[in-house]
């Protein structure tokens, strides 16, 4: 049995205290890889930004909004886990600037300069001080692998679960596994709980040690 850190749902880059930035990710990836882990008897611990999923109630669930609050729960959790699955998309971009308050509507154009967020998977598998295995996944357009690769490279993961960007908040999905060295370990199409199940299963076989 393993405990498990999963990572879930989009972040908000707040523009001010009313507008922000988000992205489509539903959680629904993440509600079936927490499933298909606790039905195979490990712990999991959700870390999740805002959706409208709910978690499996086997699972211990930690609520953020925002990326840094989700690196920081993340970070907090590290040192009692076995492994980490990064299902979250979090924001790559916030605000150099927050606004306090609402900023007016003046008929005029309104520009943002945003700044890189600190990468969440990166931060926590170059922090790791013990024998943790790291799988992230990388949403690309046609589930080109060659952007993955750069990925796994950077954020130091054992292995990197590429989907397509039609894979957001849709009920079924296709995904290719690749490892460090960039070969393709598996793949898997159909609905989110049986690729689920199958992910599972494949980095039980491929990362848990003896």
């Amino acid at each position: 049995m393993a405990k498990i850190l999963l990572t879930a749902g989009p972040t908000r880059a707040y523009i001010d205290d009313v507008r922000y930035l988000t992205n489509a990710s539903s959680g629904r990836m993440a509600r079936a890889i927490a499933a298909a882990a606790l039905s195979r008897g490990h712990e999991v611990t959700i870390v999740s930004g805002p959706v409208h999923v709910e978690y499996p109630r086997q699972a211990r669930v930690i609520p953020v909004m925002t990326t840094t609050e989700m690196l920081a729960a993340s970070l907090a959790e590290l040192p009692t886990c076995d492994g980490v699955i990064a299902a979250a998309a979090p924001c790559d971009f916030e605000p150099v600037q927050r606004t306090a308050g609402k900023i007016p509507r003046r008929g005029t154009f309104l520009s943002l300069k945003l700044k890189p967020t600190t990468d969440v998977i990166a931060t926590l598998a170059a922090r790791s001080k013990k024998r943790q295995w790291f799988v992230a996944f990388a949403l690309e357009p046609g589930a080109d692998p060659h952007r993955a690769f750069e990925k796994i490279e950077a954020k130091r993961c054992d292995l990197i679960v590429v989907n397509d960007v039609s894979a957001l908040e849709a009920t079924k999905t296709a995904v290719t596994v690749y490892d460090r060295s960039h070969a393709r370990v598996g793949g898997k199409s159909g609905t989110k709980p049986a690729v689920a199940i199958w992910l599972i299963r494949l980095i039980e076989s491929t990362l848990f040690k003896p």
